[in-house]
């Protein structure tokens, strides 16, 4: 007999669909919705005029399972239901098989939260990523993996980052909607995330201020765990003035919910990607806050070109003097965790001793306090405050030598650090402090022999000045070993052009080579205001990386120069300008006739097209 269903339900239609079509990678023609599943006679040989709400066909011979019940409370009974009462019915055939089924359950009210399963070896087995199970329906990616590895248990996933930015602008609009200021939208994330951690049973059904103090309590808990309680006034939900406001707050906490369970929130966090930096992204963009202080967050593919060149090791103590949501930060943490596979007392060590922080804006550093939280460790030493009146000196705990804060410079003060990540403040008035002030303070902080690397604007290496009789002082103290100029949309929609500067801390430069890079591709695209991973995209980091790795280790003393791209040279110190950038200093390219052809007949098409498409506009001009 078919199914009756109520009303609620129902709701869980439209949502499975959409779920499985925009953000999980399913064809609409592999979705059988209600009785259409009976129209594949195999099925309809073992279920008769049953069905679940939904099939996915995996293949020819697999099928994907949905069963949904309209109170989240029910979820082991949709799973139940999945199982019993339609998959192993169908496993019954020996031409087809369903190897996956998923159980849904909630409504639009109280949100919906998933529980899946595979049959491995006859025995049905919970899915979980990284160890955490799985909230969300299947996607295509996550089943072609279990098949090809024949296990529920993913490890090391593959973070499809298209979906978590859809998702991240969804959740905008839907705090949009919920009233939430655009500029404390990243701090309510936090608290929401936070409050996600140790489980995914939040009594969704509560009152609004009910809801909302418990939100806040499970923060507070897990803030004093990470012993950083002070830091509860910054990643909290306020609850509404106007008690007519609670409910649309709520709604927007519930959806807000569901959309994170659906994207298996709690096991991307424990990826080798720095998800979380990325949602901060798309919040703090929204807000004014960030662009009125300067932030501009690094792309994380170039924290993790950064961390690999450098060659962050578990004996090292990095430090990011400015460090924003802690995306250095996550990368030089993986760069380790990669190295020591997560084990062992090395990493253990580095975990709790080897990642120092700083940020001056508190309610930034609470997410790269969170940031660090999912990750796993490594938030004890992310502070907040100024960098210029904070300062590390060396100590030795357990025969391990750490980095302890101080609030003064002292002539006994040891230098701490071996490797710095950054990227300073972009002065927005002339009064801002500029951004090699920053380098210096950093490099006041590390060991001779030391490696800093940070991003810099373009300008900061040409201009004359102050900038100038800073480069000198860099030059005199320190070995300048690599310039790379970015892409210059690498900041899009920030229109910063920039480099990144690789230095030896303590020796002097004298006569050194210094390796220049010219890599303007870096694998994105941009498309719809964003720059995204494109496969189709030229990528020069992957060439310069192995390159430099060696270079900043002394196994590489010469390099084949190429025109407009690389080249290892010395530098005039008693030149008057002093440009540090690879423009300066990279071979010209030889340009053939026919090349310069090209490029005259390309700019009369593109006047052309211009005349064409502003016709009237010029015409008026002309008038």
């Amino acid at each position: 007999m078919v199914k009756l269903h109520s009303h609620s339900e129902v709701h869980a239609y439209s949502h499975i669909l959409n779920e499985l079509t925009s953000k999980k990678g399913w064809d609409k023609k592999q979705i059988f919705t209600q009785q259409e599943c009976l129209s594949i006679k195999l099925i309809s040989e073992h279920l008769g005029q049953t069905h679940p709400e939904n099939i996915v066909k995996v293949s020819e011979s697999i099928y994907y399972v949905i069963e949904a019940k309209n109170e989240r409370i029910k979820i082991d009974t949709a799973l139940k239901e999945a199982r019993e009462d339609y998959a192993d019915l169908i496993n019954k055939s020996k031409q087809i098989k369903s190897l996956f089924i998923t159980g849904i359950a909630g409504n639009n009210e109280e949100g919906f939260i998933a529980s899946s399963q595979f049959l491995k070896d006859g025995k049905w087995e919970t899915i979980t990523e990284n160890g955490v199970e799985v909230t969300g329906l299947l996607s295509n990616g996550q089943i072609e993996r279990i098949l090809s590895e024949n296990t529920p248990h993913l490890k090391d996933i593959e973070i499809d980052e298209k979906e978590f930015l859809k998702t991240a602008e969804e959740i905008n609009d839907i705090l949009h909607e919920g009233g939430v200021h655009k500029d404390i939208r990243a701090r309510v994330i936090s608290a929401i995330l936070l409050a996600l951690i140790e489980g995914t049973n939040i009594n969704l059904d509560e009152a609004p201020t009910v809801l909302i103090d418990s939100i806040n309590s499970r923060v507070d808990l897990e803030l004093k765990k990470a012993k950083k309680p002070e830091f509860s006034k910054f990643i909290h939900i306020d609850t509404p003035s106007s008690e007519d406001n609670h409910n649309k707050l709520k709604k927007a906490i519930v959806l807000t919910i569901q959309e994170l369970l659906q994207l298996n929130i709690r096991s991307a966090m424990k990826s080798g990607k720095d998800v979380l930096g990325r949602f901060y992204e798309v919040f703090l963009k929204y807000g004014n806050g960030a662009k009125e202080i300067g932030i501009v967050l690094t792309p994380r593919h170039i924290t993790q070109f950064s961390a690999e060149v450098i060659d962050i090791q578990p004996n090292d103590l990095v430090l990011d003097p400015t460090c924003g949501t802690g995306g250095f930060l996550v990368a030089a943490f993986d760069e380790v965790k990669r190295k020591t596979s997560g084990i062992g007392d090395e990493w253990d060590k580095f975990q709790k001793w080897g990642l120092y922080g700083i940020e001056e804006q508190d309610f930034i550093v609470s997410l790269a306090l969170v940031n660090m939280i999912f990750r796993g460790d490594g938030k004890n030493n992310v502070i907040g405050g100024d960098c210029f009146a904070k300062w590390l000196t060396a100590k030795t705990r357990n025969g391990n030598v750490i980095a302890e804060y101080l609030s003064l410079d002292s002539n006994n003060r040891i230098p701490p650090i071996t490797k710095v990540l950054m990227n300073p403040p972009f002065p927005k008035k002339k009064t801002d402090r500029k951004p090699y002030l920053f380098i210096e303070q950093a490099l006041k902080q590390m060991q001779d022999g030391g490696i800093l690397f940070s991003v810099l604007p373009y300008s900061s290496m040409i201009r004359s000045g102050s900038y100038l009789a800073w480069r000198k002082r860099l030059l005199k103290n320190n070995t300048l070993l690599s310039v790379v100029t970015f892409p210059e949309d690498l900041f899009y929609p920030v229109g910063v052009h920039t480099v990144g500067i690789f230095v030896k801390k303590g020796i002097p430069h004298n006569n050194a080579n210094i390796l220049w890079f010219r890599a303007l591709n870096d694998g994105r695209l941009k498309k719809k205001g964003k720059r995204l991973k494109n496969p189709r995209a030229k990528n020069d980091y992957l060439i310069i990386t192995p390159i430099l790795k060696q270079f900043i280790v002394g196994n590489l003393n010469e390099i084949v120069s190429i025109p407009a791209f690389q080249k290892l040279c010395q530098v005039d110190l008693q030149d008057n300008n002093l440009e540090l950038v690879p423009e300066a200093y990279l071979d010209e390219p030889n340009i053939t006739p026919s090349e310069v052809t090209d490029a005259i007949e390309q700019l009369i098409r593109e006047s052309i097209a211009f005349r064409i498409q502003f016709e009237r506009e010029l015409e008026k001009i002309d008038k």
